[in-house]
């Protein structure tokens, strides 16, 4: 008995490999016209009974579009075309009888006793390949120079197509995500609108004594608003790509904004709310700041429960300064931080909001080429270190 194996790979480069053809999600979908009517003039212009559009997976092929086979996969051992990934451009084997790698191949030696083969590689833009279109044959043959050129462009042909395709999904998850943020954001503004007017309804009716107190909480309210209308601002125009260019922001003004901000809300719910003045510069414009490090304050309220603590400070640190933002909360698992900053994450269920704040944290400090460290116990708290370029 003859026992088959693919070709060895480089398995640093197979892992790429693999992961660029993943990143298509091409893998077992439905026939599409498109590759149907490749094949077919593939196998028109080169005179064989089969054509395949060909992708190689980790342990089996997988055809897109075939003419003459029948069957969808075949096990990666005897495929052809595992061959074809290792060659430059293109693999011609005009008798496979006569070619060591395949004359025991079971395609070959039965049926449908295969004895010529042609593929042309699709390849990314980077040079990964993918798979083939590729021609088969029960005779021996040779493909002249036009047949060659065609097939190449037909390879060339389903590449673009699986480009178009990967595109359009991609704009998808982008409105996906931005309606998710739109929705998450209108969510979030509705719970302080409805905190000021009801504190403006009850000073309408409150005795000179309570009015001031009154009109506070109103102003702390419409202040969450402005703060939300800015983050959205600030976040749909980094994802829309907008460069803020190079500024210079006072931490002294974002600190005292959220100082007068969140300053209300800790105290209502009995925490320590704590901002050390500085006179330090950074490097990014002021909302994109303001937006990141609200963010962080917004959240260690949020996990703080009452009687804690939740401080902001700035340290000169070189040529760069770390704002750091440290709570006496809940506290983050290790096995959690790794997933923090993605999107609609929550520590907590349970938690108020859409899990959108350190996602934001995340694109906002990438704007910034701002760097952000996360140390945390259970019990204990955590510790959010942001360092920015100093300004």
């Amino acid at each position: 008995m003859v026992h088959l194996a693919a070709p060895k790979l480089d398995p640093a480069r197979e892992a790429r490999r693999l992961d660029a053809l993943h990143d298509y999600a091409i893998l077992d979908t439905p026939r599409e016209a498109v590759f149907e009517d490749i094949t077919r003039i593939a196998s028109l212009v080169c005179g064989t009974p089969i054509a395949v559009v060909n992708l190689i997976d980790a342990d089996r092929q997988w055809f897109k579009a075939e003419v003459g086979l029948g069957v969808r996969e075949t096990p990666l051992a005897t495929s052809i075309c595992a061959h074809a990934i290792l060659e430059h451009d293109l693999l011609v084997v005009p008798d496979t009888t006569r070619d060591p790698r395949f004359a025991e191949n079971p395609l070959v030696t039965g049926d449908p006793r295969l004895r010529f083969y042609a593929g042309a590689l699709l390849k990314t833009t980077d040079g990964l390949p993918l798979g083939t279109v590729c021609v088969l044959d029960t005779t021996p043959r040779e493909l002249s120079a036009a047949q060659t050129e065609i097939l190449q462009r037909l390879a060339r042909q389903v590449m673009a197509q699986l480009e178009l395709r990967r595109m359009v999904a991609t704009s998808d998850r982008e409105r996906a995500r931005m309606s998710g943020l739109i929705a998450a954001a209108g969510h979030d503004v509705k719970s302080p609108l409805r905190a000021a007017l009801y504190a403006v309804d009850r000073a309408a009716s409150a005795s000179a004594d309570d009015l001031p107190a009154r009109l506070a909480d109103a102003k702390s309210s419409l202040r969450q608003i402005d703060l939300q209308f800015t983050q959205l601002a600030t976040v749909a125009a980094l994802t829309a790509g907008v460069r803020h260019g190079e500024a210079s922001t006072a931490l002294s003004h974002v600190f005292e904004s959220m100082a007068a901000a969140w300053g209300s809300i800790a105290s209502r719910k009995g925490l320590t709310f704590d901002v050390t003045p500085t006179g330090l510069h950074v490097v990014g414009q002021t909302p994109v700041v303001e937006t990141l490090l609200g963010n962080l304050v917004s959240n260690a309220i949020k996990y703080t429960p009452r009687g804690g603590s939740v401080s902001v400070r700035a340290t000169n640190e070189g040529n760069q300064v770390r704002v750091t933002v440290e709570d006496t909360g809940l506290g983050i698992a290790d096995e959690q931080i790794e997933g923090l900053f993605a999107p609609f994450h929550q520590l907590d269920p349970g938690a108020e909001g859409l899990g959108l704040g350190l996602w934001i944290v995340r694109q906002t400090a990438a704007a910034l080429e701002a760097d952000v460290n996360v140390t945390s116990h259970i019990g204990k708290g955590s510790r959010f270190d942001v360092d920015f370029a100093l300004a």
